[in-house]
């Protein structure tokens, strides 16, 4: 069983991520690896824009930064303390110059299902 734990901004470790890691990488604070059904971490965006479609549920918090999400829908642009909600099935592209940002999604093990 995973217990409760602090997470040290300082102790994170940012590791590219897929094929976009010159543009994104992200520090996981749970998710798999906890046995949870709740990812959560960190993702840095520098000179980014690529496309993806989320397979889960997505909340972001802008940390530092700003970020725009482009979707069908139009494009979602937010700052420091600002949020972005995305439902799972969107296709969207990621754009952001310089950017901090928390994620959580639901359900972290969403490449498995």
């Amino acid at each position: 069983m995973t217990k409760p734990r602090v997470s040290a901004f300082s102790d994170l470790t940012f590791q590219p991520r897929f094929e976009y890691g010159d543009q994104a990488q992200a520090a996981q604070i749970c998710g798999t690896d906890d046995l949870v059904a709740l990812g959560a971490g960190f993702g840095r965006m520098t000179n980014a824009r690529f496309p993806w479609t989320i397979s889960y549920d997505e909340v972001l918090l802008v940390v530092e930064g700003e970020l725009t999400v482009h979707t069908a829908d139009g494009a979602l642009t937010a700052g420091p303390k600002d949020t972005i909600f995305l439902p799972k099935g969107t296709a969207l592209e990621y754009e952001a110059q310089d950017a901090l940002i928390f994620y959580a999604i639901h359900p972290a093990n969403w490449a498995e299902t």
